[in-house]
This record gives C-alpha cells, structure tokens and sequence, in this order.
C-alpha cells in the first residue's frame, strides 16, 4: 500500500535538505514561478506562474528557501527586478519562500533565441515534427538565431546563476529545466566548477539521425553543453538512450557507457537519469472536488449526454488532434448506432498564438469540427464541441465525465492529462493512449495502446472502450491510479535528491 502522500512530500522534503548539505539550491527555467502584473497605482503585483514545473514545484515554493533565476518576461517584472538593486527579490507570494532572480537579455537577442530557434527549430525537431507543413528550412536567418539570439540568452542566464552563486559554486546546487537552456550547464561548468548542476529535460530527445537535421555545429554544442552537468535527465529512459547515442555520434572525446547510463568527457563522468513527472494527487483531486467544477461538471453531463470522449490538449501539432477527429468520425460512420449517443468535447488551450505555424493548425482544427458537425450532425445533436480557452476548471470537468479519454500524441515528453484524468474521473472511463507518450510506460498496464498515425486502430480503440464490460472498465483505471499515486510529484522529487545527495558523497 503506498504510504500517505502528506509523508511522501515530507520525506522528500527532508531529503532535499539532507541532499543540499549546506548547498544553497537554485532553479534555471526560462519561464519563472511568478509573474508581476501592473496595478492601477502604478505598482506592481505578484500572481503565480503557469505551466506544470511550477506546479511540480509548488511544494518546494512553500516549504524550502531556494532561488529561481528565470526571464523577465515583460516590463512589470522588470520593474519589480529593478527595486532589488540587483539582488535576488522576494516572491510576493503569501506563504511562499522561494525568491526571484530576473535575466532581462536584449529584446532582439530574446526574440531570436525564442521565436525563431526554440520555436519551431528545436520544439519542432524534438517533437518529431521536422517533414510537416509547420516547420521551416534552417536558413541564414536560424543561423543567426543561434549565435545571436540563442547562444547570447543563455550566456545571459548563465550569468545569472554565475551573480547569484559566488566564487567556484562549491555552495551551490544548480537545477536548470527544458530545451531554451541546453548551454547553460557548460557555461556554468567553466565559472563553478565546484557546483553540483543537474538538468532535467522535458521535451522527447529524438534519434541521433532525426538530429542530423540541424547543422553539425549547432547539434555537437548542445550535446558538449548538456554535458557540463553531473546529471541530464529525461522523461523516459528511451531519451535518454538517444541523448548517449548523440553523444557518442557527435562527440568525438565522448566514451559513452550505455549499460551504466554515464558519459565519460574530459574527465568528467555525467549521468543520465530518466524522472518521469507526477501530479500532485491530492491537488488536483481537491479542484475536481470544488463547487466551480462540479457547477461545469452539470453543465457538461447536460450536454454530454450518453458517452463521451474527451480530450485535453495545449493546441499544438504534435497533439495530434486532427486524427483523433478523423478517427472519431470514422467511427460515427462506422457504427451508426452511436450517432446522437456518443459525443465529443475537446478542452484546448492556445498555444503560441503569436506564430503563424500555430495559427493555421487551429483553424485547421476547427475546420474538421465544422465538417464532422455538418456532416454527422443532427437537427437535435451536434457530436463536436471544441473548447478553445485557457480554462483548466472546465477542463477538470471534462474530466470528470469522460468514457474515453483520448490521449494520442505523435509524441510527448510526458503528458500529465494521462495522469489527471483517471484520478478524477468519475465514470470509470477508459484511457486510450499512444505508446509514444512519455507517460506510457508508466501507465501502460491500464490504458488501451494506440499508435498515432493508426486513425483505423484509434477508432477501433474508442469503440472497444465505449462498449467494454463495466468490470473490465474498473480493473483498467484501478492500475492507472495504483500507478500515478505510486510515481506522483513527491515521488519525482525524491529520486532527484536521491541521486543529488549521492553526488555530493561521491
């Protein structure tokens, strides 16, 4: 039986500090845990941050004092940044300890680094995505990205995390997360050479061909500058086997040790670790359980009626979401006795709206719901709604009612709605998944295996799940919360420490 979560967090908390042995920890992503909005006096005011690490993180915020060096992100932050006289600041968050270290890189350099190399190059590439329709030719234009827009922001963050540790980094613990800061770790290991410096990478590592896409020098300094830490992590331990064939592939000095994960490189040996992130059980149970769900839950079932499949996606190509409609209408074709029975509801929030390749993939999106309601609909039913906003209680309550969740990526780094669903969910319904989620190994035992270019599987999929035994449902999603209690947040932080404790003792 897996013990409490209240004492999985504590624990994990006492082994960070036991981790930390007098090391002070700093946290490295470009999108920080808090964001200062203007207020009518001309202030300023925290409010906290998006996005899943600052919810992975939450706990730490509350209960451990650390610093976070993250971009400012626009002029409220930095004008909160500027009354610090550039020391670290005070979150603004009540109840919170973590405090803020703001790097403010040039704009033009800013809008390199992000609009043209991390979106769509790297986002792009990592996400196997390179062949569609969004994607564009490396020109003289992603060259110049890299040098002055990539290259330049993270020397930017690097020196960030350089101001805040002090002499050779022997005090300090650094973690830096995801793909806009891959030379961080080898700045920082040129500066601190003392400094413990892990990096946990949130995307898919693609195959080393796939990477062989970029130009030879761009690809051999992000695998010599991931190696500037004691430990890259991923989300699956399938990344990580790529990141050690890359390295091995693409630097020469490299000696990799494939069956103890290592990489031997200028006489310093790096570990490659796979932490696959959880939720907070408890967190995320609490919301589904609030009067604001349960009012849209009503409002949902209302609609719902009968069945429903349902999807939580952020709207971005690699979610594969035009084939799960494709696959869905199949099946209203397919079997006509689910018409006016089996509905579809689709949550997604817009992502990256500032880039036209994101742009065009709504309007695509929208454009096959239009003609799947028009040509499967009733005078008294439409079978699609879309749900285009930023609105996670609403997508709480999608959850809650869902027959079929329908999780089918072309690939993920992770995808926490595999996880969030089958908690809440209050219909005992069935997860559908495709193997290249990074979630899937975890929770492979409960859910029906999809492969995501497989639209005939997909539907055969949703029908197997919409008409499976009620018994059948219930062992299924029995495994899937076994799994996602057993491997939650808490559990994430503790292989962390785990792993850094046992670097500070080697």
């Amino acid at each position: 039986m897996t013990e409490p979560r209240d004492s999985r967090f504590e624990d994990a908390l006492a082994l960070a500090k036991e981790a930390l042995a007098g090391r002070r920890l700093i946290v490295v992503s470009n999108r920080g845990p808090v964001e200062f909005r203007p207020t009518p006096s001309g202030d300023v005011q925290a409010q906290r941050g998006s996005g899943s690490l600052v919810t992975a993180l939450s706990y730490l915020m509350r209960n451990l004092e650390f610093t976070w060096v993250s971009s400012a992100m626009g002029e409220a932050d930095r004008q909160a940044w500027a009354k610090g006289g550039g020391a670290a600041i005070a979150s603004g968050l009540p109840g919170n300890r973590v405090s803020l270290r703001f790097v403010s890189p040039h704009r033009r350099a800013y809008h390199k680094f992000y609009n043209t190399l991390c979106n769509p190059i790297l986002w792009f590439l990592q996400h196997y995505m390179w062949s569609t329709p969004y994607t564009p030719t490396v020109d003289q234009s992603v060259h110049d990205a890299w040098q002055n827009g990539y290259v330049e922001v993270n020397r930017d963050f690097a020196n960030g995390v350089i101001a805040e540790a002090g002499t050779d980094g022997s005090q300090v613990c650094v973690m830096v997360h995801d793909y806009h800061l891959y030379l961080v770790p080898g700045y920082l290991r040129e500066a601190l050479p003392k400094a413990l410096v892990c990096i946990t990478i949130h995307i898919p590592w693609p195959t080393a061909s796939y990477w062989e896409l970029l130009p030879a020098y761009i690809r051999r300094d992000i695998c010599a500058g991931l190696c500037g830490a004691d430990i890259v992590a991923f989300q699956t331990k399938r990344d990580g086997m790529n990141f050690m064939q890359c390295c091995d592939d693409f630097l020469p000095d490299a000696e990799v040790d494939y069956n103890h994960e290592t990489i031997l490189l200028k006489g310093r040996r790096i570990q490659v670790k796979a932490y696959p992130l959880g939720i907070n059980v408890d967190e995320v149970r609490r919301l589904s359980s609030s009067m604001r769900v349960r009012e849209y839950e009503r409002q949902l079932t209302s609609l719902a009626g009968d069945q429903a499949i349902v999807r939580v996606d952020r709207a971005e190509p690699n979610k594969n979401i035009l084939r799960g409609l494709k696959a869905y209408e199949m099946l209203l074709q397919r079997y006509p006795d689910m018409k006016g029975k089996v509905k579809f509801l689709a949550f997604l929030v817009p992502s990256r709206t500032h880039i036209r390749q994101y742009q065009r993939y709504v309007e695509e999106i929208q454009a096959a719901a239009g003609e799947i309601n028009a040509a499967q609909g009733i005078p008294e039913w439409k079978p699609v709604h879309i749900y285009m906003e930023n609105n996670y209680t609403l997508a709480v309550a999608g959850l809650r009612i869902y027959d079929v969740l329908l999780v089918n990526p072309v690939i993920d780094g992770m995808n926490l709605v595999a996880k969030e669903g089958p908690v809440v969910n209050a219909r005992d319904g069935v997860l559908a998944m495709t193997e290249t989620a990074g979630a899937y190994p975890q929770l492979a035992q409960g859910c029906l295996a999809l492969a995501p270019a497989d639209v005939e599987g997909t539907m055969q999929a949703m029908h197997q799940a919409l008409t499976m035994p009620p018994e059948e449902r219930q062992g299924l999603r029995a495994a899937l919360v076994d799994a996602i209690e057993r491997e939650d947040v808490a559990h994430w932080l503790h292989r962390q420490f785990a792993d850094v404790k046992a670097l500070g003792e080697g």
